[in-house]
């Protein structure tokens, strides 16, 4: 015998689901990247060099300098692999607290913050990819360093390290 489904049979509403989750997940996705567009491509900041000295090992890092309030927001959101010896610095106008996010942030990060006095105040390793969460330096710093997770650990670096970078070249 012949039988016929009834229309909302379970195949019917398998369908529907799927091709309204692939809608919801671009309606999210457009949603993520017009919060943060435009994107500038990391060729157009400026790089410098940053030491840091630690028990008279200087680590030597290739930056991007976060320099604008859009590229301080941007920061390396969207980067998918990022080198040992590179990283990106957020220089602050003033000293402040400052707090991050890894919001559209690929890969996890070191991020080392610099106080007053041009020595490592703190740093958060390995923070979590597309986390939220607010990651705070607690106390006034005057740059923050990110870097690729587990870097600082690596290197060596620790709480009381001087820190030090060239200003950068200014734009053509």
């Amino acid at each position: 015998s012949n039988q016929r489904r009834p229309p909302h049979s379970t195949t019917v509403r398998r369908a529907r689901d799927i091709v309204l989750g692939i809608v919801l997940a671009g309606a999210l996705t457009a949603a993520c990247f017009a919060q943060s567009l435009p994107i500038e491509s990391l060729t157009h900041f400026p790089r410098t060099t940053l030491d840091i000295l630690s028990h008279g090992h200087r680590n030597h890092f290739e930056i991007w300098v976060a320099d604008t309030p859009a590229r301080q927001e941007q920061g390396l959101m969207f980067v998918r692999d990022l080198p040992t010896s590179e990283g990106m610095l957020f220089p602050q106008t003033a000293p402040q607290v400052a707090h991050f996010w890894m919001k559209n942030t690929y890969i996890p990060l070191d991020m080392v913050f610099v106080g007053e006095d041009g020595r490592v105040a703190k740093i958060i390793a390995n923070a979590t990819p597309f986390s939220l969460a607010v990651l705070s330096s607690d106390v006034p710093v005057i740059a923050v360093l990110e870097i690729g997770g587990s870097e600082a650990q690596r290197q060596g670096i620790q709480v009381g390290d001087r820190v030090s970078w060239k200003k950068p070249a200014a734009a053509p």
